[in-house]
């Protein structure tokens, strides 16, 4: 067998594509825009092959691990028939899974360091840890309770439209009422919720549900379970800054 035809140089290579138009782009600008040399030719071509062994890894890994966990997990509840337990898991899961989001975490303790230099919390370390934990806390029981309502949903059967509508109305309604400092960092926290982690475990969560269920289509049931994700924390972290 020729190494070419390896399926993991395959997935390198497919990764390497994945990442060729960021590449091109950056380098675009830097040659025929800003009309500079590439700094650290050697570091960035070091820099770029770990990127794409990482993505290559990375994208196994859910392949062999989080997804088929995910799924055969959701599935292993829903055959037990103990609403009970399918709901502490949903909400545990999708609870571990954000605190432990790496976006949410950069962005917790930026936001932390911004409020302290706008003087709206003390600049002293242990008030910036405590804006930054008290952050992740908050869009991590949104994403929790999130993932509850979304397995209710597939329970349920209810339609995905109506939910996500009436959620956004809430968003909208509150964002006249939440402090104007705290609005686009609720917003941001939709966003990097829904990122490396937390997104192969919920979605796997959604498909297996929907399996495993009588009557449910998994392309039509299975999916929306991270529209809720990235939903609930917006109203979370709105309600977390007026009662800072």
């Amino acid at each position: 067998m020729l190494l070419s035809n390896h399926p993991f140089i395959k997935k390198l290579f497919s990764s390497l594509l994945d990442l060729a138009p960021i590449l091109a782009v950056v380098t675009f600008f830097q040659v025929f825009i800003i009309r500079q040399p590439i700094p650290d030719v050697a570091d960035l071509i070091a820099g770029a092959f770990f990127v794409v062994l990482g993505l290559t890894l990375f994208i196994e890994g859910l392949e062999q691990s989080l997804f088929p966990l995910g799924e055969s997990m959701a599935y292993a509840f829903a055959r037990k028939g103990s609403l009970f337990w399918l709901l502490v898991f949903a909400f545990c899961l999708g609870f571990g899974t954000t605190i432990a989001e790496p976006a949410l975490i950069a962005v917790a303790n930026e936001a932390a360091s911004i409020a302290a230099k706008g003087a709206m919390i003390e600049n002293t370390a242990a008030a910036r840890e405590s804006y930054a934990l008290g952050l992740r806390l908050t869009v991590a029981l949104s994403v929790g309770i999130a993932i509850i309502i979304g397995v209710f949903r597939i329970i349920r059967g209810w339609p995905l439209p109506y939910l996500i509508i009436g959620g956004y109305c809430i968003v909208i309604a509150m964002s006249f009422f939440a402090p104007p400092e705290i609005i686009g960092l609720a917003f941001d926290s939709g966003g990097v919720t829904t990122s490396t982690i937390t997104v192969p475990l919920v979605t796997a969560l959604g498909v297996g549900l929907a399996t495993a269920i009588k009557g449910r289509n998994p392309i039509t049931d299975g999916f929306g379970l991270i529209a809720f994700a990235s939903l609930t924390p917006m109203i979370f972290v709105m309600v977390y800054g007026m009662l800072r």
